[in-house]
């Protein structure tokens, strides 16, 4: 025998590496004393949704007024408190919309509403005149500084660049304290646009520059928003930048610092939680992810994820699938399967491993409910392979167990007991998953609750009412009469039994005597030429009340065959007799 040793046998690429450079090589950021790592995101951080904004430019078909309105509602009831809702001086449709919620009164007293603009002065003078009689509202204003976009689309030096910030800063000033009077409470943001890639001398050097224009102060925020417009490095990168930039700017307790993350590499939640590390106070994103390219950070994600963690995201996601349901609306996006915790797939196991688990985790879960007198949040959730309880975002349980050719006996059970009731025993767990293994293996497809109640009344119930299944089985019962003697010690059985037998059907009246109600109805077959020995037995109520009905799990060796069979009735003893003939029946078939 030969053991395999630790050799990477991949082959080179023929893809042009040498096209790209490593981002440090280009941005390069020195911390060696970061003290980020150690840190614990420990509350909510401010949330700013654009939706409106950076996610509407995004869309295929761009959100009319009314989606829009509908976008904006949700957003609100949802509880952010920050909007992005566009950029009025790009278009008379921006523009009309800002003036819309003026006009119909739609923004909350505590809601700031948030614009973009460029800095060019006729820009900025649309952009306050749109803001007029709301009660909140920030001028975001940016510029790129980045040294792809100096050097290459605007051609201007770092002083032009710098002053471009500066002089946008001084108009917007001057125009809001022309506009606003003290009706409206008005705040300040700039970007260093494409932050990321801008040397963070250069970046601080603009930011206080902008920051000596507002002139920041306990009761005068600056908002400085530092963007990975192009996602571009690893996140712990962009968190040495955070922590950098927050250690240098000066009038730091007068700065909300924040974040606005793309996800052009895939990374962008894990981006936005370094950066909560590292000192941001605001994170700026879109609901599921929506926004150019591969999207803004996804704000649902980002905020359940503290959730998860314990932490109040003071954010309402407790009706997930109807926020998806109006995002899906208004963007004609769909909300992809295996998105984070709003997708179709995200709490649902198809593994045989998985389901066991899961399984044996809702089982250990009720017990320690049950103990806590019934009291859910008392309880800490704790079970594998769902990181969130479904249900405390508007979820069910229903999907969290699907059954195809990978899952097993686990799945199988944990599928009958929520959704019919029936807690089967382990053994006949394995004989019900192989019944379900063998219809995935040929059809290769998933069984639904629905289809596997179907193929275990099929196999174990064949005279229950189920649309589509028909009679099968040798024999039926239909009647009983027990009497006790000896002081309950011995059971005396009439029972009439209808036998199948080609096209006939024979009635038999058999009496017997037992140890027991269950002894005495075995031995009524040995007047048939068969020998039943139960070897195991189960029951359990299926609900509670005068009606509740049973279910009984019965372990039989007939004739030297072992196999069970199930009976429900709301007699106790009955659905026990109506297991053995269900076991028999499988036997003689």
């Amino acid at each position: 025998m030969k053991t395999n040793g630790f050799t990477n046998r991949q082959q080179a690429s023929a893809m042009p590496i040498s096209k790209y450079r490593h981002f440090l090589d280009t941005n390069p950021v020195s911390l060696p004393d970061r003290t980020w790592p150690d840190n614990r995101i420990t509350k909510a951080p401010r949330w700013l949704s654009t939706d409106l904004r950076d996610g509407n430019q995004a869309l295929i078909n761009p959100m009319d007024p009314d989606k829009k309105r509908k976008m904006f509602d949700l957003l609100v009831e949802i509880g952010v408190k920050e909007i992005e809702v566009g950029f009025p001086a790009a278009s008379k449709a921006d523009f009309d919309f800002v003036r819309s919620l003026v006009d119909d009164d739609a923004v909350p007293e505590d809601v700031t509403v948030s614009v973009l603009t460029q800095s060019r002065p006729e820009i900025i003078h649309r952009t306050i005149e749109a803001l007029q009689g709301l009660p909140r509202a920030t001028v975001h204003l940016y510029n790129a500084t980045a040294p792809v976009f100096r050097d290459v689309v605007f051609r201007m030096s770092k002083e032009q660049i710098k002053q471009l910030a500066v002089s946008g800063t001084q108009e917007v000033v001057a125009h809001m304290e022309k506009s606003f009077g003290d009706e409206t409470v008005v705040g300040f943001e700039y970007s260093p646009e494409i932050f990321v890639d801008t040397e963070l001398d250069f970046a601080l050097e603009v930011c206080e520059a902008v920051m000596d224009v507002w002139q920041p102060a306990e009761d005068r925020e600056v908002i400085l928003n530092l963007p990975t417009t192009i996602e571009r490095s690893t996140p712990n990168v962009y968190a040495d930048q955070i922590e950098w930039m927050s250690r240098n700017l000066s009038r730091r307790e007068f700065v909300c610092l924040s974040a606005h993350n793309h996800n052009d590499r895939g990374t962008g939640v894990a981006t936005t939680e370094l950066a909560m590390l590292a000192g941001v106070d605001r994170v700026e994103g879109c609901l599921f992810g929506q926004g150019e390219r591969t999207g803004n950070v996804d704000l649902v994600t980002v905020a359940l994820n503290l959730f998860s963690d314990g932490i109040d995201p003071q954010l309402d996601l407790s009706n997930l699938p109807r926020i998806r349901e109006v995002v899906e609306y208004c963007t004609e996006m769909e909300v992809p399967a295996r998105a984070p915790y709003a997708g179709d797939l995200v709490y649902t196991s198809f593994s045989g491993s998985h389901q066991d688990a899961i399984k044996k985790g809702f089982a250990d879960r009720a017990k320690k409910v049950a103990a806590a007198g019934g009291d859910e949040n008392a309880v800490l959730w704790e079970l594998p392979y769902l990181p969130i309880d479904p249900k405390d975002v508007g979820g069910t349980y229903e999907a969290v167990v699907r059954v195809n050719s990978q899952s097993g006996k686990g799945g199988v059970a944990y599928l009958l007991s929520s959704t019919r009731n029936l807690d089967l025993p382990r053994r006949l767990q394995i004989e019900v998953s192989n019944l379900v293994q063998n219809f995935t293996d040929r059809t290769g497809q998933e069984v639904t609750a629905d289809e596997l109640w179907k193929i275990f009344a099929d196999e174990y119930l064949p005279y229950t009412e189920v649309d589509g299944l028909k009679p099968w089985g040798r024999f039926s019962l239909h009647g009983i009469t027990a009497t006790t003697a000896d002081e309950g010690k011995e059971t005396h059985l009439t029972v009439t039994l209808r036998e199948r037998a080609g096209d006939e059907t024979i009635t038999h009246t058999l009496e017997s005597r037992g140890n027991g109600p269950i002894d005495a109805f075995t031995r009524a077959f040995e007047q048939l030429d068969l020998d039943v020995h139960v070897l195991d037995y189960a029951e359990h109520a299926l609900s509670e009340g005068r009606d509740a009905t049973a279910a009984s799990y019965v372990e039989c060796d007939v004739d030297g065959q072992v196999l069970w069979g199930v009976g429900i009735d709301p007699s106790t003893m009955t659905s026990g007799f109506k297991a053995i003939v269900s076991a028999i029946n499988r036997a003689l078939r």
